[in-house]
């Protein structure tokens, strides 16, 4: 009947316009094969990310944003590396690289133990400072971006700004770590977690950087800045608990025994002492090795390879080091992290004093990687006793003070390597000496407490 031909004709038209044929079927199937490589990947690493509870926690965010921050940061020190170091004789560079610690590292000591008490006074404000401290490094990359190619005095002041912002993010994520544990989470797997993340995120970003600096020198702080404004916006998206701040209060690094200056404060116990002290070792012949061996293999680069590639030899080693000792953060579950501290302690001296005695290539390249292993080690198992000795309530106080200490303890490591004489032997020795005062200050307490088996970490 007409009527019904012309209902019919209807749906025909509607079947007709719903877009579901061939041609449009297999865009879609070429749309999905196109960008498949970048949801699944984005999908994946959303996975790991979040996976055991991590996402339900808020953790996972946190992984995300110390990734970025990790990304934009080594975009940054592939900028100022090829203007203070690479672009200019080896004399010059010293020079250079010894104006940088001047003019930035030495302000940055004198500012990094102001740091973490101004960010105790504004505890309900973590994603805010977090932010904060990302998008004043967003602005200070694009400030640098046109003083990067002359390498002017101007470059340094923003590249003080740039850590003064980087140590203040990192002293709030230590502080936000003990707040998003998911349950049955260890604090010291959440740090591992969390710092293993931001050393793939460095090592992904690396030859990004390196590509965007054939573009021209400025590129590598274009990267930054975009990297740094994402995590600007990542940083409000943490969980509202993070500027929570019920029950904290401040905690000083005092000796065992030694009354508190303040009422109400208690102790954080010889062995978080002696596990800074041997830690500030650690990072103390990190900062060493960075700037020595930078000269050294400039100026005497490996049998049969030119600087560069002794270079990233040594830098590749560290990395790749300090990579298997955050994996292996998940072992201090069943061991006495002191006993871990001294262990590691005990094996860098020894690689340290082999590497004096049979200096060569391959020795130090055993070093890095030994150093960067150990280092992870012995820094995992400081937060570890940091969350057995320290009480809840002053423990995020703690670990901010904590880190402005290992930073200044780069500084000065960093400084005698660009103090000290280009030769390899004495350089190793000087290493050596480092490891060794670390080693009498800090082993003895540290058996001495493993010995009287003070109660475990919590642990998952």
């Amino acid at each position: 009947m007409p009527g019904g031909l012309g209902h019919y004709d209807g749906v025909v038209a509607v079947k007709r316009s719903d877009g579901s044929g061939p041609l449009h079927r297999a865009g879609r199937s070429v749309g999905r094969a196109l960008h498949l490589p970048f949801t699944g990947t984005a999908k994946g690493l959303r996975r790991a990310t979040h996976a055991h509870g991590a996402g339900e926690s808020g953790l996972g965010k946190l992984i995300e944003l110390h990734a970025v921050n990790g990304a934009g940061d080594v975009m940054i020190t592939i900028a100022l590396a090829s203007t203070v170091f690479f672009s200019v004789p080896t004399d010059e560079a010293r020079g250079r690289v010894a104006l940088y610690l001047a003019v930035t590292m030495a302000p940055f000591a004198l500012l990094a133990p102001v740091i973490g008490p101004l960010l105790d006074r504004v505890p309900h404000g973590r994603r805010a400072a977090m932010a904060g401290a990302m998008l004043a490094r967003a602005l200070l990359a694009l400030a640098m971006s046109g003083a990067v190619a002359t390498g002017g005095l101007e470059l340094y002041p923003a590249a003080l700004g740039v850590l003064v912002s980087s140590k203040a993010y990192g002293v709030v994520r230590s502080a936000v770590v003990p707040r998003l544990l998911p349950p049955r989470f260890s604090l010291v797997k959440a740090n591992s977690r969390v710092t293993l993340a931001g050393l793939l995120a460095t090592g992904a970003a690396a030859p990004v950087g390196i590509g965007l600096q054939q573009l021209g020198p400025a590129w590598p702080l274009y990267g930054a800045f975009a990297l740094f404004i994402v995590g600007t916006f990542l940083a409000f998206t943490m969980p509202h608990k993070v500027d929570s701040a019920k029950g904290e209060r401040k905690a000083m690094l005092l000796e065992h025994g030694h009354a508190p200056r303040r009422p109400g404060l208690r102790t954080v116990g010889p062995s978080v002492l002696h596990g800074l002290q041997a830690n500030a070792a650690l990072r103390g012949l990190s900062g060493f090795l960075i700037f020595f061996l930078a000269f050294l293999l400039r100026q005497h680069p490996l049998s049969g390879q030119s600087a560069a590639v002794s270079l990233a030899v040594v830098g590749v080693s560290a990395g790749v080091g300090n990579a298997c000792g955050t994996a292996m953060g998940a072992g201090l579950k069943s061991r006495g992290p002191e006993l871990i501290i001294a262990t590691v302690l005990a094996v860098t001296l020894g690689v340290a004093v082999c590497a004096a005695l049979l200096f060569g290539g391959l020795m130090v390249a055993v070093l890095g990687a030994t150093a960067g292993l150990c280092q992870a080690l012995a820094k995992l198992s400081l937060d570890a006793l940091i969350q057995r000795d320290v009480p809840e309530e002053v423990r995020t106080s703690a670990f901010a003070r904590s880190e402005t200490l290992l930073q200044m303890a780069w500084v000065v490591g960093g400084s005698i390597g660009i103090a000290l004489p280009l030769n390899g032997v004495l350089g190793m020795s000087v290493a050596a000496g480092l490891i060794a005062t670390g080693a009498v200050l800090s082993v003895p307490g540290l058996l001495t407490a493993a010995r009287r088996g003070q109660e475990r970490p919590r642990v998952a």
